[in-house]
């Protein structure tokens, strides 16, 4: 060998000499003793030699999580683009009015329908029908009676109740006191007013 060509190294430390022999070199052991040089059978690759098939799919499901968050990137460049969109404004607007009407009714500044009409732009209140508002409990309370009656049918014809579904059963007549309250029969039509 001339001192100019470096032989070639392996992964697994084999040299290549000129003359096509491929061996181990000698090499000296931590307690100062020597190995001796290994000679290499020809058309012997060794597994630290044989390149590994990598399919890329499966390298990229391997790497899958040491990227962050995916679309992390995408989305710092849609904030910095939707500050001018017309959407964007108009609900930082919206923001804005809430936190003022918020903060008049914290402060009891109400001027009559100045405040009022702002209010209403942004966030209509809605006015409360003591009419609508009976109609709406008597249907819960239907509803109840309806699933209790079932339930006691099923008694009736001689089913087991849990105990949750027998205390059901007892409010039948509850329900029908509430409902009379409210103004409605026990069907759920309204009680002709007197």
């Amino acid at each position: 060998m001339s001192s100019t060509e470096t032989p070639a190294i392996s992964k697994s430390g084999i040299t290549t000499s000129e003359s096509g022999e491929r061996h181990i070199p000698s090499s000296t052991r931590a307690d100062g003793s020597v190995r001796k040089e290994i000679r290499i059978r020809p058309g012997y690759r060794p597994p630290e030699d044989v390149e590994v098939y990598k399919n890329r799919t499966a390298e990229a499901w391997k790497n899958r999580g040491s990227g962050g968050v995916p679309g992390a990137e995408g989305l710092k460049s849609e904030n910095d683009s939707a500050k001018g969109s017309p959407s964007a404004n108009k609900n930082a607007k919206r923001r804005e009015a809430r936190k003022k009407a918020a903060a008049a009714a914290a402060k009891g500044e109400g001027e009559g329908e100045n405040a009022d009409n702002e209010g209403k732009d942004l966030t209509p209140a809605k006015p409360v029908d003591p009419e609508a508002e009976k109609e709406k409990e008597a249907k819960k309370l239907l509803k109840k009676l309806r699933q209790a009656r079932d339930l006691k049918d099923k008694k009736d014809k001689g089913d087991v109740l849990l105990p949750e579904q027998f205390e059901k059963v007892i409010k039948i007549t509850e329900l029908i006191r509430q409902l009379d309250g409210l103004g409605f029969d026990a069907n759920g039509d309204k009680k002709a007013e007197t």
